[in-house]
């Protein structure tokens, strides 16, 4: 399982990332997990991303960090709201700077940095709303085989 490559310092670091960033957004993030990805792996996140029901928030603001770790792939996905307005080269950046930290087998740090960095997009264009603001999707992360 997926989960068991991941230690409690690991699971805690990219879990505090999470809650920094959506701390300042409506904005929404996912980390999953798991050890094999059979297909595509954007064409396998986005399936995972639907399963996650990350289209459902108000402002179409989810991102989803993806990752098979056995096969080694990565990708980062943003719903429609946010994919309309962050700059163009924004998940190549993120991705660019994800892989860099894998290939240091730092894995959770560069999830965290990964997340932090998607945060600030989400802040800027999807702040913090005090009267009302919910969280609309579990900040866990969610494990595959």
């Amino acid at each position: 399982m997926a989960k068991d490559k991941i230690t409690p310092e690991d699971e805690k670091l990219i879990l505090e990332a999470i809650k920094e960033a959506e701390k300042n957004t409506s904005g929404e993030i996912r980390v999953h997990i798991e050890n094999h990805c059979e297909s595509d792996v954007l064409d396998h996140a986005t399936e995972i991303f639907a399963q996650l029901n990350m289209h459902h928030t108000a402002l179409r603001n989810g991102v989803l960090f993806y990752v098979a770790l056995k096969d080694r792939e990565f990708a980062v996905l943003g719903d429609a709201g946010i994919n309309a307005i962050v700059p163009d080269h924004f998940w190549e950046d993120i991705t660019e700077t994800v892989t860099e930290h894998f290939r240091n087998k730092q894995y959770a740090e560069g999830l965290a940095q990964g997340i932090r960095m998607a945060g600030e997009q989400l802040k800027a264009h999807f702040p913090y709303n005090a009267q009302g603001d919910i969280n609309e999707l579990s900040d866990d992360i969610s494990f595959g085989i």
